[in-house]
Order: structure tokens, then sequence, then C-alpha cells
């Protein structure tokens, strides 16, 4: 009798753990399509793109059309840094045709990215105008440390030859700046971190791995200096959301 009540009871749980992985499963896919709408990046910078994001066993899909061709790399880095994704199959497609490798248009579009990620210089209003390779920055800053440092970011782009810093600074923008505070979700800041250090000339070549929890970023991979390693601090330091850098890389 014993032995039968046994083999019920293994059947009753085979039965129920069978029933609870699918459940599980279309849980956690729930929860990463809804994270990847919720997230700062989604409502930030893509509120204006129709981004479709399924998953399925933490596979995710992203389908749909974005308007600028960095769009489509930050949905991708971001849906990918949510816990439990497993790939990201990104079939974005973007409006008009995307700008070739190296084109003023392309430059552009880099230095809008690196401009938007870094908290120092985000609040400033600055427009960009490139013409073969050569850039002019214009617009308004929140203070002269403001203004060189886009400039100083801007320089550090492949494909920019000079940077012509006409920005004027604002004391009322100032204040604006220092106000302005938002706490941001991990996916976001370690996609904004990645696509930083691989857009930089001087951290693109670098091998690293980035991972955030709570704001503190956590920076692996090796490099050839102790100013390379020094260069990614800073850089990460001052992305949006980041609270604190552990920089664990490695000198090869």
């Amino acid at each position: 009798m014993k032995t039968v009540y046994s083999i019920s009871m293994m059947v009753a749980v085979v039965a129920l753990l069978a029933f609870s992985v699918p459940v599980h499963a279309a849980q956690m896919d729930s929860r990463i399509e809804s994270s990847a709408k919720k997230s700062y990046a989604f409502k930030t910078y893509l509120h204006g793109d129709d981004v479709t994001v399924r998953s399925k066993g933490g596979a995710v899909t992203l389908t749909g059309t974005v308007s600028e061709n960095f769009h489509k790399s930050l949905a991708q880095e971001t849906v990918a840094a949510i816990h439990g994704v497993k790939s990201v199959d990104n079939r974005l497609e973007v409006d008009g045709a995307p700008p070739t490798s190296n084109s003023d248009a392309w430059i552009r579009d880099k230095i809008k990215v690196a401009l938007s990620f870094h908290r120092s210089v985000s609040a400033a209003t600055i427009e960009a105008e490139v013409n073969d390779g050569i850039v002019t920055l214009r617009g308004v800053a929140a203070s002269r440390a403001q203004k060189e440092l886009a400039a100083e970011y801007s320089k550090d782009l492949d494909g920019v030859k000079h940077v012509i810093n006409e920005m004027t600074v604002s004391n009322t923008l100032q204040k604006k700046h220092r106000a302005v505070r938002k706490k941001i979700d991990d996916a976001s800041i370690t996609a904004q971190v990645n696509m930083t250090l691989l857009n930089q000339r001087s951290t693109g070549v670098l091998n690293t791995t980035v991972t955030t929890k709570r704001g503190v970023v956590t920076v692996s991979g090796t490099a050839t200096s102790a100013a390379e390693i020094g260069l990614v601090t800073r850089l990460v330091t001052d992305i949006n959301g980041v609270t604190a850098v552990k920089n664990r890389m490695a000198i090869k």
C-alpha cells in the first residue's frame, strides 16, 4: 500500500513539475518583454519608434522600424542585457537608407550617441554639422567644462578629423542641469556603456565585458596599458545612471 502511495506521489510531483516549467517560461518571457518596454532606453531614446519585443524561452526577436540607425543597435544592446535573455534576433528596419560607414551622416549619428549617453553633456543642446569629417558643434552648454567635454568626446570618434566648437555657455541651463537626476535600469546602463566603449576610437579596439547591478558597473577584459584602463573608468563613470565603476580589466 505504501509503495502504491509513493508511486502515486512521484507521478503527481512529475506532473506538477511538467506543468510548472512552461508556466515559469511564459512568466519569464512576459517579464523580459515588459522590462524592455519599461526600460529607460526604450522610453527615452526609442519612444517614437515602432519596436515589437517577443520572447520565447529567453530567445528574443525584435521587429518593427526605428527612425535612426543607432536605435537599432541600442534596442538590441538593451534587450541583451535583461536578465533571462539568451539570444537576440534583431530584425528591426531603419526608416530610409542607413548612412554608409565613415560618411558625414554616419559620423553625425556617432556624435549624437556619444553626447546623449554622457551625463556631463547630455543636458546641453548640441547640434553637430559634419563636412568631410570636420565637425562643427553649435548650441548651448551649461558650463565651459561641459562645452570642452562635448568637443573631447566628439574628437575621439572614428572618422572625425577635426572639431570646431562654436557652442555658447548659459548659466540658466547650468541650473536646470543640476536639477536633472534619473534612476535608470541596469539593462539601459549596460547598453549605453557597451555602445560608448565601442564607438569611442580609444576604447573601440579593447576587449571588454560589462555587467551592471543597481547602477554599479563592473568592467572586465584586457587593455594594453594602465592609461587605457583609466580611460575606460572615466568614460563609464560619466554614463547616464552609473553610480559606481568596478574596473577589473587586466593589462595584457
